[in-house]
């Protein structure tokens, strides 16, 4: 919740080293050592959307009364293109990832996506997800279906996070973000958007004596080569230990990998994995110690 970045910021010399290893990232499947090297940063933002002073009776005014939901649901749908890719006017969406590939089936089984369900983008499953930005739709405020009533609505909200990949900077993408939300709102609906959310993006150095150690630390606990992968999410403690020792090597591992559904009720880890990655991580300790 931001205490450990503010101890870090206030107190620079109680992390100093040269190498900082981060157990926040994990494996790209189980028995596959990985080093995480990317993080998109991120951006939230709420939009509302208002058109009436009040809601209006369904058959007395529809047709005609602009509602306030079918205004909303017009401006998040032109975040995405006909192939899923995030279109914010200004902002690149055409990044390649050059690490260890996602293929599609095994992303499509570790979401749990629906069969006959279509994934996004029209890039690879590894750029679309480490190297391209992505506004997703979290919430939005609307009548329930369970308590409908016959009302054209005045006012809706929504959510959108903003994901961002290295290379761009988030206050600017977020920036992108809003002016294109406001630019969008039919009608003449009065739009407004608050920015929530800000992180920047991450990427690690892979030329150190550090890397170097934890690959040839991994290849003797895992007997496989250590991969490359990108991540998601956004772990703002890197930049922070960044900033305050630019020298210093930040690799990110883990013992999760996509079976363990982090975050689910089910959650769990494998033993094995958790055996290997200690045994890894001793092996490097070793190597840099010799």
């Amino acid at each position: 919740t931001g205490g450990l970045s503010r101890l870090v910021a206030a107190s620079p010399d109680l992390v100093a080293a040269d190498v900082m290893l981060i157990a926040d990232a994990g494996n790209v499947e189980l028995g596959t050592p990985t080093v995480t090297t990317s993080l998109r940063g991120t951006g939230s933002v709420l939009v509302t959307v208002r058109t009436m002073a009040g809601p209006g009776h369904s058959g007395m005014y529809g047709g005609a009364a602009p509602d306030a939901l079918a205004a909303l649901i017009a401006v998040l749908a032109t975040l995405r293109d006909d192939a899923g890719d995030t279109t914010v006017s200004g902002l690149d969406n055409t990044g390649t990832w050059v690490g260890a590939e996602y293929p599609a089936d095994r992303f499509a089984a570790d979401a749990r996506v629906l069969p006959g369900v279509e994934l996004l983008g029209s890039g690879s499953v590894a750029d679309t997800v480490w190297a391209r930005p992505a506004a997703t739709v979290l919430a939005i405020d609307a009548p329930p279906v369970a308590g409908v009533t016959a009302a054209i609505q005045h006012e809706a909200r929504a959510v959108v996070n903003l994901r961002v990949p290295p290379g761009q900077d988030a206050a600017a993408a977020q920036r992108l973000l809003v002016a294109h939300l406001e630019a969008s709102a039919p009608w003449g609906a009065q739009l407004t958007v608050e920015p929530k959310t800000l992180g920047q993006p991450f990427a690690a150095r892979t030329q150190g004596r550090g890397y170097a150690a934890l690959a040839a630390g991994m290849r003797a606990a895992y007997g496989r080569d250590l991969v490359e992968a990108g991540q998601g999410g956004a772990i703002p403690l890197c930049n922070v230990l960044q900033a305050a020792h630019p020298d210093a090597e930040i690799l990110l591992i883990g013992v999760e990998e996509p079976a363990c559904h982090i975050h689910a009720a089910d959650e769990s880890v494998d033993p094995g994995e958790l055996g290997r990655t200690a045994h890894g991580v001793a092996s490097m300790l070793a190597e840099l110690g010799s």
